[in-house]
């Protein structure tokens, strides 16, 4: 009698779960603009979710720990004149957000760890450079201030977000619009799809397409006759593929492995209602108590409903196999010297006595000085007075008045951030 031989895998008994009711973010109204991105982005700290706005584009962003009913006046980070397409957390700083937009522009954010009390509407930054929309982000995974945009332009920039400057700019590698990008683990190649079928890898600093020529796949699983968005999540520590198809009501999960048939089906999470998107906790938000080893931010149409996924064990010691040393928040390389030709690995952190996110972290924007910048030649007028070239004298004046006016605004701004703070603080203890 023949036996049937079981694959073995710590991952075979995997089960997704929503959260309680109570631990759900309610009364959100989410976007309904119709774009392929997830609408969702989640760090150990925060929830940012694409909102509905009038006037432009807007986003919303809650502290992870403040779950229930939304306040209908929660502030908004507003800023684009249009629809907000894609949102996505630094890696290396819990508290920087960049946002794409229709009005073909990018913006960076600096989140505060307490709730403002108005609309955040300066951002740190915005970098301009696509001639028509962007719809997709990625930041670096291992180089400080080194973000990927996408556009309606075909085009690809990578950006020095502590410059505004432009790195490299790919924009005669895709005969059409670019449907995904994605980097490797190091942040030396990427993967890219596009509206002509073909996948492509590309190294961005040789500006070189490496590999696209995928004739026969090594592993085919027929999904559903839904014509939805798939959204592909995947966690190296495990070698785990989530897929999540926008509009679907699913998640289904696969183990990757080195032998064939290197794609293993695990199982399928369902739920009654189809998600507008969904958010991804990075490894290290994760509650390694419960042997959590993913967790999803699913959107409804009104609400943000947590989904976690969980090893079944009875042990309260820490597993050492579900949790290897995983990609933390520090950088291993700067910007330049990524630029330069290095490669690094993401620094590891331990997972064992869970990970607690850094008090707030400023990212600092390096600006040229506008003095360095010549005013462009105007038609030639008579020589006066008025027009005769600034003597080094009035010149060290004009500094020592601009340095006094920046102090004078940087204390003006100490002291209405100190306010904020103090009236949340009011207002927390009156609730």
């Amino acid at each position: 009698m023949s036996r049937r031989v079981v694959r073995q895998s710590k991952f075979r008994h995997v089960f997704g779960q929503a959260a309680k009711a109570d631990q759900a973010y309610e009364d959100i109204r989410v976007s309904k603009v119709t774009w392929d991105s997830s609408f969702c982005a989640v760090n150990p700290k925060f929830l940012a979710i694409i909102v509905e706005a009038g006037g432009g584009g807007a986003f919303i962003v809650l502290s992870l720990a403040k779950t229930g009913r939304v306040d209908k006046n929660h502030p908004l980070v507003t800023g684009h004149t249009a629809p907000v397409l894609d949102i996505d957390w630094c890696p290396h700083n819990d508290n920087v957000i960049a946002s794409a937009s229709d009005d073909t522009t990018i913006m960076v954010w600096q989140i505060p760890d307490y709730t403002p009390v108005r609309n955040i509407t300066e951002p740190i930054i915005t970098l301009e450079g696509h001639s028509k929309r962007v719809g997709i982000l990625s930041w670096h995974p291992t180089a400080r201030n080194v973000l990927l945009s996408a556009g309606g332009d075909n085009m690809i920039i990578i950006w020095n977000v502590g410059t505004g400057e432009v790195l490299l700019s790919l924009d005669d590698m895709h005969p059409d619009v670019i449907h995904s990008v994605c980097w490797n683990s190091n942040g030396s190649l990427l993967a890219t799809t596009c509206k002509d079928k073909t996948l492509r890898i590309i190294d961005p600093r040789k500006g070189q397409v490496v590999a696209n020529n995928f004739e026969e796949p090594v592993a085919l699983q027929e999904m559903d006759t839904s014509n939805g968005v798939l959204l592909p999540f995947y966690d190296p520590d495990s070698s785990i593929v989530y897929l999540c198809g926008k509009g679907d009501s699913s998640i289904r999960y696969f183990e990757i492995t080195e032998e064939p048939p290197f794609v293993h089906y695990l199982n399928t999470f369902s739920s009654k209602e189809p998600q507008r998107g969904m958010g991804f906790m990075p490894k290290r938000g994760l509650d390694v108590s419960k042997c959590e080893i993913a967790r999803f931010y699913k959107l409804h149409e009104r609400k943000c409903e947590p989904i976690i996924m969980t090893v079944p064990r009875k042990s309260d010691l820490f597993q050492d196999d579900l949790y290897p040393d995983t990609p933390g928040p520090e950088p291993a390389l700067e910007a330049d010297e990524w630029l330069a030709g290095q490669d690094a690995e993401p620094v590891l952190i331990s997972l064992r006595e869970g990970y607690v996110p850094p008090k707030h972290r400023e990212l600092r924007v390096t600006k040229r000085n506008i003095l360095d910048a010549r005013p462009p030649a105007g038609p030639r007028r008579s020589q006066s007075s008025s027009d005769a070239p600034l003597s080094q004298h009035t010149l060290e004046t004009l500094l020592e008045e601009i340095k006094g006016l920046r102090a004078q605004v940087q204390a003006q701004e100490q002291r209405i951030t100190a306010l904020e703070n103090m009236l949340c603080e009011l207002v927390d203890g009156t609730d």
